[in-house]
């Protein structure tokens, strides 16, 4: 599935959960392998050959698994939530 297939709220979502997972690369609290399924998500996000709701629940699965390390700061536990709740709302 191409990118041009998302609706605009679809896309302006994935965009957004997109921008959560860059933010977390970028922070020195977060840890190793936090920031290794962020980077994963962020390639599920890009490979953009299946439907949505097939990418978000990829990315739903890891960012659920991960969000409950205990060794994962607060500030990107919040995140993690965030992003649980964004990719939520996209469906089939």
């Amino acid at each position: 599935m191409s990118k041009k297939e998302l609706s605009e709220e679809q896309l302006k979502t994935l965009k957004n959960v997109e921008s959560l997972l860059h933010g977390m690369l970028g922070d020195r609290s977060v840890p190793r392998n936090i920031k290794r399924v962020a980077q994963q998500g962020i390639s599920i996000i890009h490979q953009g050959n299946e439907s949505p709701g097939i990418l978000a629940s990829n990315v739903l699965y890891l960012v659920v698994d991960v969000s409950q390390d205990p060794n994962i700061p607060f500030a990107s536990r919040t995140t993690i939530y965030r992003i649980i709740s964004l990719l939520e709302t996209i469906r089939d």
